[in-house]
């Protein structure tokens, strides 16, 4: 088995300097999903240690990635072309470091090194960087243009973690596919699942309307109702896939299934109205409940 993470130094068998250099990246890239997501840091619990490593190395990119547009290079001060040029060098750094196996940047070095390891390739980073330069650019979506930026910025990132757990874990072409689908679909309602949660944010802050023919300040119930059902048939998909999951990530999955389809109950019985004026989220001791439920394979 391919190990993500070397382990810490010993006495008896000293790291070389990449490997102990890895073994740091990692642990920087590591602390980035518990300080950014409750939620996803609690699912993270329930991978084995196997792959739990190369998620945080994903997710840490990732989120890295998506501060850069989403505010915190903004509040440092910098331009729009400033910030489009911090991405475009992320993304630069990124390629190189997947070929190289080496960067200076802790998390695109833990990211690479995974990268690297499991076979994720450009093919899925190219999309994922596209998508965070679209937020660059507040224009209303189109149709095409949502469904291919929902593609970059989220399916492409549930298809990186997938590979992570059939690294270790093959299955059969056509079990794959099937996985891959139901990859898509969790990481498609989630990202339609920000989109209705974060609505005032993206709206009346950044500017951002995702939703093709809405107008987010006067979204109505049934506009609201039909974008519900629409993630309700993703994580029905996604739930169909499930069991075909190899044992080390499908606690793990039961728990992201269950906290997005939490949150998408609550978003339908929040009234449409109240969406632009805050937050939807699910409290913390019903997160745990669905923690639990997903310890004992349960999905709701």
């Amino acid at each position: 088995m391919t190990r993500l993470v070397p382990p810490p130094a010993s006495s008896s068998s000293p790291p070389t300097d990449l490997a102990l250099y890895g073994h740091a990246a990692h642990r920087s890239a590591a602390t980035i999903i518990h300080e950014y997501s409750t939620s996803f840091g609690m699912a993270t619990r329930l991978l084995s240690p196997a792959v739990r490593p190369g998620v945080e190395d994903v997710y840490a990119l990732v989120r890295v990635a998506d501060e850069i547009v989403d505010g915190a290079a903004a509040e440092a001060g910098l331009s729009p072309a400033e910030i489009a040029a911090v991405l475009d060098a992320l993304e630069d750094d990124t390629e190189r470091a997947m070929k190289a196996g080496y960067s200076a940047n802790v998390v695109v070095h833990a990211f690479a090194r995974t990268a690297r390891a499991v076979g994720i390739g450009t093919d899925l980073t190219r999309p994922f960087f596209a998508s965070m330069r679209r937020d660059l650019d507040p224009v209303d979506f189109g149709a095409d243009e949502l469904s291919a930026y929902i593609y970059g910025s989220a399916e492409v990132v549930g298809l990186m973690c997938l590979a992570v757990f059939l690294h270790d874990a093959p299955v059969p072409d056509p079990v794959r596919q099937r996985l891959e689908a139901g990859a898509r679909r969790l990481g498609a309602a989630f990202q339609k699942l920000n989109f209705l949660r974060d609505l005032a944010v993206d709206y009346t802050e950044l500017g951002r309307s995702y939703f093709p023919g809405i107008d987010p300040a006067r979204l109505t119930e049934r506009q609201k109702l039909a974008l519900v059902v629409d993630i309700d048939c993703d994580l029905g998909a996604a739930a169909d896939a499930i069991p075909e999951l190899p044992e080390n990530c499908r606690r793990a999955i039961l728990a992201a299934h269950g906290l997005f389809s939490e949150l998408s109950d609550r978003i339908r019985a929040t009234p449409a109205a109240d969406l632009i004026a805050r937050r939807v989220s699910v409290p913390t001791h019903i997160k745990l409940a669905v923690l639990v439920r997903a310890t004992a394979g349960a999905l709701r």
